[in-house]
């Protein structure tokens, strides 16, 4: 009985079908591209930035066996964390735990503390200064940018935060976000882009074209280079 043997297209049809799924597979449940669209993570994170994001670490598990046998990580103060923007789920959002469940927050002075805490924040970004306390007590609006608070963290949900703080639309604005929102953590940031602002609004399929000849133009005297490869934190 004569050997079976594979043709040359069909082992190149196969592979490229698991390539394909494998592809796939990495792209659904382990990493996602994220592209930086505004300045609300400003200075650590640029406009233009692109990173990695490890949607692995916060899977969710469906057993306690799971738990034990897979490297899912909690989710900690300080984190830097991709999600389902709550008022608009099919956009994602980029910003860095601060609250968690259980805990109390407010901001006092733009500062923020957790459970009466001041909490250490060598990351956040401030545009205008903080009021005096006379400041504040002469002023009849209530700027959550300024003061906000206390509120407690409920169960499952989480209170998040810009780096830029007086320009960043966060919890403090649109209040918690829960668990299930949460797509992954950010871990790396592998090209860093300065494009012109142009490049970040809504545009027909020539004003797209025009972008990709701008990037493609402009790669080598645009790209931050000293951003390369570098770990969020």
């Amino acid at each position: 009985m004569p050997e079976f043997k594979k043709s040359t297209a069909r082992e190149y049809f196969e592979s490229i079908v698991i390539a394909v799924i494998l592809a796939l597979f990495v792209r659904t449940f382990v990493v996602q591209a994220f592209k930086i669209p505004t300045g609300s993570m400003e200075e650590n994170l640029l406009i233009g930035d692109h990173l990695l994001v490890n949607k692995f670490v916060f899977g969710p598990t469906a057993s306690s066996l799971e738990r034990a046998l897979l490297p899912i990580g909690a989710i900690h103060r300080r984190d830097v964390i991709v999600f389902k923007y709550p008022e608009e789920p099919d956009r994602d959002f980029i910003k860095r735990v601060i609250g968690l469940p259980g805990e109390t927050v407010e901001l006092r002075q733009k500062k923020v503390y957790i459970n009466g805490t001041a909490l250490d924040e060598p990351y956040a970004h401030y545009l205008q200064p903080a009021p005096s306390a006379a400041d504040l007590q002469e002023v009849t609006s209530f700027d959550v940018r300024d003061r906000y608070g206390p509120v407690t963290v409920p169960p499952d949900q989480y209170f998040v935060m810009g780096d830029n703080r007086d320009n960043s639309q966060d919890s403090r604005y649109w209040g918690f976000l829960p668990r299930g929102h949460i797509k992954g953590k950010a871990l790396l940031l592998y090209w860093s882009y300065d494009a012109d602002a142009s490049d970040y609004q809504p545009a027909d399929a020539t004003g797209m074209v025009k972008r990709a000849l701008s990037v493609f133009t402009h790669f080598f005297t645009r790209t931050r280079w000293d951003r390369m490869l570098h770990q969020i934190r």
